[in-house]
């Protein structure tokens, strides 16, 4: 961040006008944070911290107006500094001003000795802030690193990081349920009895640090890690393996896991935070765990969706939806394979693509790339679950979303009145001319576009795109919208995708492409620009996602369909479902299942 910083009169400084104290008054109180650095630019001054930096510019005379304040700071000068610069001065204006700067960047901390000192005293100082309260809460915590025994590498390595961070009265307990050498439970028990833990287990083939919780989620979670990373194994295997962890892999393991432990003990920000020092950012979406390994060496942060089933906020945004498409797929920890643009055409449609469960490659369509990622991931997921034979299973980031293509799926079954042929170019949102002119005049594929009402009162209508000439008949894109418009629009753009896919190289076993239930989230915290009508995406899609509950309504009563929470019974799907409903994603069943799948590829 850089500031202006100009001649500041006594407004700043007020002692000498009103008498009432100001910031340098206070400095007293208040000490530079040990990490706090300076270097002198030509007409300014550049300050980083622990987390945050700024530039201050505007005169040359910043450096030595730092170094004034730097040391009384240091030296404990602070009240001989107030005496030195005049009332009502520009030189304490100055001052004023660059102390307000570092209390606005966190550069500054309470003069207050910690009630407990120890080696981990200029760490709190640095990073906590109330140093003194923190370094409280971390003498009053009772801390046990539990296992199957005491002697292992690991234990041995945390008890030592728990020593060396103050922690002096940390003690070793028996843990159940864990071989000699394998994985280890750090608890801590505060003073009001509340107990926090994290899980850590080293291997040669890797190490992770579960994220902090209640002793059984830990457990829970150091369980489920082992088993998603293929560290677990007999007791006697996963000894032996233990012990043959290269030492600096322990080291940092355990000093991973005692480091989580105290910030949540302390108050203070977890160690994957992207940015602990400001107090604005949002935490992260989901919890994370530490995974590392030595050859080649690595250690990182990675989203973990695999501890127990329990509620999670629903996606609000289509940037929390996107959020939950990246953990799913996360190249450690996920379950599904990361749905990739790479080398995929983006235009006239954007495309990504994944490995598709059971064979082939799955490739997904839509309006934008972002778009695209999460139509490949609901299909990628619905394809997996396929996998146990349950035709019903519908995947959604959010209930809308998957009731929106339970309903679609289930009315392609329905009786339609007699469908009509329709100029594309005749109407409509201009999105849907434009996908029809790039398939039938830019890629030159003969079609036709044909669109039927579902019910009576024209609520509802069914748009088929299928191929004229030589390949007669066959269905290139279908679609079920509210309006005869959307129908035909959404309906062109599955055509135009299926291709677009077509065309690549090694086609695509599955294609998928998105319909109207996708727009509430896709506009979901985002206002249209006024002059964003139906002739823009945003503002056809606002309209879209208008329609959506009125179409939910008909459907509905047309169809009869009812669907359920999915509960499965294999392991392995309890496992997918577990991390979809993880990141707020919506699994359910049609017990009927479905006599035709909208996808247009094998199941």
């Amino acid at each position: 961040m850089t500031t202006a910083l100009h001649g500041a009169t006594g407004a700043t400084g007020a002692t000498g006008a009103t008498g009432t104290p100001d910031a340098l008054d206070a400095l007293r109180h208040w000490r530079l944070r040990p990490g706090v650095t300076a270097s002198a630019l030509e007409r300014g001054l550049h300050l980083r911290g622990w987390i945050t930096s700024i530039t201050l510019e505007g005169s040359p005379a910043l450096p030595a107006l730092w170094r004034m304040l730097e040391e009384a700071l240091r030296t404990g000068g602070a009240a001989e500094l107030a005496a030195r610069a005049g009332a009502g001065t520009p030189l304490r204006g100055a001052l004023c001003t660059l102390i307000g700067r570092l209390h606005a960047h966190g550069m500054l901390v309470e003069d207050v000795a910690p009630r407990a000192a120890g080696p981990a005293h200029d760490w709190l100082l640095d990073v906590a802030a109330r140093p003194a309260d923190a370094a409280a809460a971390l003498a009053a915590a009772r801390v046990e690193v539990r296992a199957a025994g005491p002697d292992g590498a690991l234990v041995t390595a945390a008890l030592r990081a728990l020593a060396h961070a103050g922690v002096d009265d940390a003690r070793y307990a028996p843990g159940a349920g864990t071989a000699a050498g394998g994985p280890v439970l750090l608890t801590a028990t505060l003073a009001d009895g509340t107990e926090r833990a994290v899980g850590a287990a080293v291997h040669p083939d890797g190490a992770f640090v579960t994220p902090v919780g209640a002793r059984a989620r830990a457990a829970t979670d150091t369980a489920a890690l082992a088993e998603r990373l293929g560290l677990g194994g007999s007791p006697g295997p996963e000894a032996a393996t233990a012990a043959a962890a290269p030492p600096a892999l322990t080291a940092l393991v355990a000093g991973a896991a005692v480091q989580r432990l105290l910030c949540a003990l302390a108050g203070l920000p977890d160690p994957d935070s992207a940015d602990p020092g400001d107090p604005g950012r949002p935490a992260p979406r989901f919890p994370s765990a530490l995974v590392a390994g030595q050859d080649p060496p690595y250690a990182a942060y990675h989203p973990w969706l695999g501890g127990p089933p329990g509620p999670a906020p629903t996606p609000a945004t289509l940037d929390e939806a996107l959020a939950g498409v990246a953990a799913l797929g996360d190249a450690r920890l996920g379950v599904l394979p990361a749905p990739l643009t790479g080398s995929l055409p983006q235009l006239p449609v954007a495309l990504a693509g994944c490995a598709a469960p059971g064979g082939g490659r799955l490739t997904a369509g839509g309006a934008r790339a972002d778009l695209a990622r999460l139509v490949a991931r609901r299909r990628a997921a619905e394809l997996r679950l396929g996998a146990e034979r349950r035709p019903g299973v519908v995947v959604g980031a959010d209930p809308g979303h998957a009731l929106g293509r339970a309903l679609r799926r289930a009315a392609l079954e329905l009786p339609a009145a007699r469908s009509a042929r329709r100029d594309a170019y005749g109407g409509g949102p201009p999105p849907a001319r434009h996908w029809w002119s790039v398939l039938t005049r830019r890629l030159g594929v003969r079609a036709e576009l044909t669109v039927a009402g579902l019910d009576p009162a024209g609520t509802a209508y069914l748009a088929e795109v299928r191929a004229a000439g030589a390949a007669r008949g066959r269905v290139l894109g279908r679609a079920v919208e509210a309006t005869a418009d959307d129908a035909a629009a959404f309906a062109a753009l599955a055509a135009l995708v299926r291709v677009q896919a077509g065309t690549l190289e090694g086609t695509s076993r599955h294609i998928t492409s998105p319909g109207g239930e996708l727009c509430p989230l896709a506009i979901a915290g985002v206002d249209p620009a006024p002059w964003e009508d139906e002739g823009w995406p945003a503002g056809w899609w606002a309209r879209v996602a208008g329609r959506e509950a009125g179409l939910h309504a008909t459907l509905l009563g047309l169809t009869g369909l009812r669907t359920v929470p999915w509960e499965p019974a294999a392991p392995w799907a309890r496992t997918v479902v577990t991390a979809l409903r993880g990141c707020g994603f919506t699994v359910l069943e049609a017990p009927g299942g479905f006599g035709t799948d909208t996808e247009g590829g094998p199941r």
